[in-house]
């Protein structure tokens, strides 16, 4: 469990970046080349590469070079990570709010 909280937390690192974000929604769309996908965003080549990186460390996506170009692949099966943890969290809250109705509309539970 420690090892799946550690790799939810980077998911989560990464993913708070508006940059990162703007990477994996454009991945969304297929493979794009690491120039292609900087020209989109008002930063130098050294300073997008850290954003690559982390996502690349994280298992967002990944890159494979050919020759001078590298380009980068969404790995789709990281963001299960997530929507698992969503569900997890959809179904606690669920249990919560259906147990709260039940004590506020059941009559035994409100006598005194």
């Amino acid at each position: 469990m420690a090892q799946y909280s550690a790799q939810l937390d980077g998911v989560f690192i990464a993913l708070a970046d508006p940059t990162r974000r703007a990477v994996l929604r454009r991945l969304g769309h297929g493979p794009t080349s690491v120039g292609d996908l900087a020209r989109e965003f008002p930063m130098t080549l050294p300073s997008f590469m850290k954003h690559v990186r982390t996502l690349e460390s994280n298992g967002l996506i990944r890159t494979i070079k050919s020759g001078r170009v590298r380009t980068c692949v969404l790995n789709r099966e990281r963001l299960a990570l997530v929507d698992d943890w969503l569900a997890e969290q959809r179904r606690i809250w669920t249990e919560r709010t259906d147990r709260l109705e039940q004590f506020v509309t059941d009559p035994k539970e409100n006598r005194q």
